[in-house]
This record gives C-alpha cells, structure tokens and sequence, in this order.
C-alpha cells in the first residue's frame, strides 16, 4: 500500500491509501500522485526510529501531501500553504522558513507576525 494525492490545478483534493493497481484503472489517473508520509522536507525518515532513513532513496517529493498544500511540478514537490506571510519559501526543503530562526533552546515558543519575533 502507498499514499496519494489527488492532484486538480495544482492543489491537493484528497490523500489516500491505495495499491498502484489500483490507481492505474481510475478514469483521472494521471492526476494521481504518490507521498510519501515519511518524507519531511525532502529527508525520509524511518518509521521505527524517526531517525533519517539510511536509503534517502526513499524520499518522495519533498513533504508529506496535505489536502490544500500545492503540488509544483517543476520542482516535483508538495507544499504548504504559508504559515504566515513574512515567512521565506526554501527551495531545498519546500518547507517555508521563519524570517528570524526558531530559538533552539528547548522552550516553546510561537510566531508573532505582527512584531516579527518568536514569543
């Protein structure tokens, strides 16, 4: 079994769990495409142990499909819609990206966009 994403103009509709048979006889196919739900940020990480997979090889199109998310052809890769309007898009993870780093000091912290700070 795998996961796919029912792709319409570019925007997730739907994620299921389906064998590729299963797929190929479906009318719109072709808009069909596989995730990969261990696959964050163009890393797939093992499922056992959450730790990166030694066989990246695995990693499918970046992220995880979402319904809503976009799905770029030119980069073969789902994305999120933006958190927030002042974060960056990173090409190489196709996450998006705070304009100031996450302070990595184990607290939880949130996003103020208005003031553009973590609180």
């Amino acid at each position: 079994m795998a996961h796919f994403a029912l792709v319409v103009d570019g925007i997730v509709e739907n994620v299921i769990v389906a064998e590729q048979d299963f797929i190929d006889i479906l009318e719109d196919s072709e808009n069909w495409i596989q995730t990969s739900y261990n696959t964050r940020g163009g890393v797939h990480y093992n499922p056992e142990t959450g730790e990166p997979s030694a066989d990246q090889s695995k990693a499918l199109r970046k992220n995880y499909a979402g319904i809503g998310f976009t799905y770029d052809s030119n980069l073969d890769a789902f994305i999120s819609p933006s958190p927030f309007p002042s974060w960056i898009f990173n090409q190489n993870t196709c996450w998006w990206d705070p304009p100031i780093p996450h302070p990595d000091d184990g607290i939880h912290y949130y996003w103020d966009e208005q003031n553009q700070t973590w609180i």
